[in-house]
Order: C-alpha cells, then sequence, then structure tokens
C-alpha cells in the first residue's frame, strides 16, 4: 500500500518557512485532517524565534478550493440536500475549525505570505485574504464561491474583503461568485503582485527574504497597529501609534538601524 501523504508539507529556507497544503487530488479542499494539520503548523511556526517570515502556498494546480464538499454531501442521504441525515451545524464547524487558524494568522507577529498558485476559492480564497500579502501566478483566480452553494462567505472573508477592494467590490463579488483573474485581483487591490507560473516560488522567497532580513519587533508592531486601526478612532490610533513607537524605540534593532544609515551601511537587525 502506498504511503499516506502528510496533509501539509513543511519547509525552511534561511528565516523563511513556508507551509505547503497537501491534497492536490483535490485541489487542497479543506477536510478535518488539513485543517488541523495547517493549524498545528501555523502555530509551531509563531512559536519558532528562528522562523521571521511565513508563507503558505498549495501543492500541485492550486492554492485552496475550500471546504471539501464531498464531506459536507456525506451528511445528506445519497448526497442530496433535501433530509440532513443529521442537522448541519456549520457554525460550529467554522468555530472549532477555522475560526483558531484564521485569528493566529492575523494577530501573529510575523509577515505571512500567501502565493496563490492556481484557484483559491471559498475558504481558500478567505485563507488567501487572512494573509498579509498576496502574490499570485499568472493562472491564479479568486472566487467568493459559497454563494454557489446557497452558502454566506466566511472564514473572516465579509471582514477582509471589502477592506481590501471596498464596498461595492466586495458586494458584487460575494453576491455574485464570479471568477476573478489574476490581472483583475491585481488591478483592484486584491494581490500585491502577479508574476508568471513559473516564477511564483522564486518571486515569493525574494520577498520573504526581505522581510525576514527587517526588524523583527518592528514588523510586529506594525503588524498591531494596522490591525488596531481598523476599529479605532484618530485620536485612539494616534496614541497607539505612540505608544508602539516608545515601544520600537527602546529596542537594539532601531539603534542599529540608526548607526547603519549613518555609517552607510547594511543594517544588521537581530530582533532585539
Amino acid at each position: 500500500m502506498p504511503e499516506t501523504q502528510p496533509a501539509v508539507l513543511i519547509e525552511n529556507e534561511g528565516s523563511v518557512r513556508t507551509i505547503r497544503l497537501n491534497r492536490p487530488e483535490v485541489l487542497n479542499a479543506f477536510n478535518n485532517e488539513l485543517l488541523s494539520a495547517l493549524g498545528k503548523a501555523v502555530r509551531e511556526a509563531e512559536k519558532d524565534r528562528q522562523v521571521r517570515c511565513l508563507v503558505l502556498t498549495g501543492a500541485g494546480r492550486g492554492f485552496s478550493s475550500g471546504q471539501d464538499l464531498a464531506d459536507v454531501a456525506a451528511r445528506y442521504p445519497n448526497g442530496a440536500s433535501d433530509q440532513p441525515i443529521e442537522p448541519i451545524e456549520l457554525g460550529r464547524h467554522l468555530r472549532e475549525h477555522y475560526h483558531p487558524l484564521l485569528t493566529i494568522l492575523r494577530t501573529m507577529e510575523k509577515p505571512v505570505i500567501a502565493a496563490v498558485n492556481g484557484v483559491a476559492a471559498g475558504a481558500g480564497c478567505s485563507l488567501a485574504l487572512m494573509c498579509d500579502l498576496r502574490i499570485a501566478a499568472e493562472s491564479a483566480s479568486f472566487v467568493e464561491a459559497f454563494i454557489n452553494v446557497g452558502l454566506v462567505p466566511d472564514s473572516g472573508s465579509t471582514f477582509m474583503l471589502p477592506r481590501l477592494v471596498g464596498f461595492s467590490r466586495a458586494m458584487e463579488l460575494a453576491m455574485t461568485g464570479r471568477k476573478v483573474t489574476a490581472v483583475e485581483a491585481l488591478q483592484i487591490g486584491l494581490v500585491n503582485q502577479v508574476v508568471p507560473d513559473a516564477q511564483l516560488p522564486e518571486a515569493t522567497m525574494k520577498l520573504a527574504k526581505r522581510l525576514a532580513e527587517l526588524p523583527p519587533r518592528g514588523i510586529a508592531l506594525t503588524k498591531r497597529a494596522i490591525n488596531a486601526s481598523w476599529a479605532a478612532d484618530l485620536a485612539t490610533q494616534l496614541e497607539y501609534e505612540a505608544m508602539l513607537q516608545t515601544t520600537a524605540g527602546q529596542t537594539r534593532d532601531h539603534r542599529e538601524g540608526v548607526r547603519a544609515f549613518l555609517e552607510k551601511r547594511r543594517p544588521q537587525f537581530t530582533g532585539e
């Protein structure tokens, strides 16, 4: 019998860790095993001081096609949708399996890049949006597919999508469930960069290594500040910036950055 493949593959290159979703036969659709393995891998990356940038991507032809609907259909007799075998409480499934993962991605004090190598649909699209930055291959596409099966965008899509593309465009994409190409995704602000398919690993690693070389505390505090801005008024945000800047100004990396600037050399940030 063939060996069972791990649900995620983990690769390290310097201070950059790549987590690769590994269910390529179903375009990396989420089942409980994949969600559990991904959550564990992300938590480990958050705690590992050697990891200064995290990359999420997919094995094979896709980033992730979202929730594995075969798991959902199995709850109905013969796959039909009229009489469920048991009440389907999708909210509980989200709270138990998705919410902890998505929360840690937004709050972990390290930059997270989604390298979108194919379709990112449904919860797969949400996962990409929850990352700090997105690089897409030219063949990539994004689909808020929930409405196509009578559901509501979840896994953070209703939070992140309007913040990235604006209210009107978010309503359109969520209500129609239409596919967005990589080119359009770049035009509307859904992704930061689009590259030829063959160049995606190289372009992603170039950005990831650049982020990994920057001061970790500065990155962490910057992420805190931008996250906080979504729910703050101006006066609150100004005060929060001042507080974070006091913290940043007391780091050795700040002093190293100033010295390197004055000495006209490349700074060496240590995270202290």
